[in-house]
């Protein structure tokens, strides 16, 4: 009695509604394909929100800002063309001219200046109307300028390399003697003292140094004292 009323022989579930679900599906399936195009047959049925929402085009993006033009300033200076007009010439040249001497000097000074000779005016003379024209005076300088090493690398035009002590050799000694000097107005070298490095290779540095020469440092084109220093390097191996 119950396996007739739920399942058959085969395992199968027994249903008497097969019909009723048919029915009810197709009920709900003509429900949903109404709601899906009564608002396409008949677009006034919505309501009045929801056709200006669907109906309204979005609005367009904004224009691109035109681009700048660059200003145009007005001349207010005077036009070397006569009139301000360029004349084509009325007839073309057969040839070039080709000199067969020297030209003639330009004139030097300002038209409608002063004679420098006579001081009358009118004359193509200086600008400074006959007058002496201001003589350039260079600062005196009085103490050296200090300038590197690197700079001092830049002027120097003989150079002698030092000789290497045999003590020194002896003992393996090796390494940098720095040295402080003067170079003079005529580029040798002055006031020569050691600052720093072995002792052993300091008078070798020195005999070496005294012989070197360089060019003359120029402040605003004459030459000046300079103070510098100067490293002498000794290595055993090079």
């Amino acid at each position: 009695m119950f396996e007739d009323s739920t399942f058959e022989s085969t395992g199968r579930i027994r249903t008497r509604s097969r019909a009723w679900m048919i029915a009810a599906l197709a009920f709900n399936s003509s429900i949903l394909l109404a709601l899906v195009l009564i608002p396409l047959l008949y677009p006034e049925a919505l309501p009045r929100q929801a056709i200006a929402f669907l109906m309204e085009a979005p609005a367009p993006p904004p224009a691109p800002a035109p681009p700048t033009q660059p200003t145009a300033h007005p001349f207010h200076g005077v036009s070397e063309q006569p009139g301000g007009l360029f004349v084509a010439p009325r007839r073309i040249p057969p040839g070039i001219f080709i000199a067969s001497g020297p030209e003639p000097a330009p004139i030097v000074g300002i038209p409608g200046g002063m004679d420098s000779g006579t001081g009358i005016p009118g004359g193509t003379g200086t600008p400074f109307h006959g007058q002496t024209p201001p003589r350039i005076v260079h600062p005196d300088v009085k103490a050296p300028l200090h300038i590197s090493s690197s700079v001092e690398a830049g002027l120097l035009l003989q150079k002698t390399l030092p000789v290497y002590p045999p003590i020194a050799k002896a003992m393996g000694a090796q390494g940098t003697v720095v040295l402080a000097a003067t170079i003079s107005r005529a580029g040798t070298i002055q006031n020569l003292h050691v600052v720093e490095g072995p002792s052993v290779l300091r008078d070798a540095a020195l005999d070496a140094v005294k012989t070197w020469r360089y060019r003359p440092y120029l402040l605003d084109g004459q030459p000046v004292e300079v103070e510098t220093t100067i490293n002498v390097i000794f290595n055993m191996y090079r």
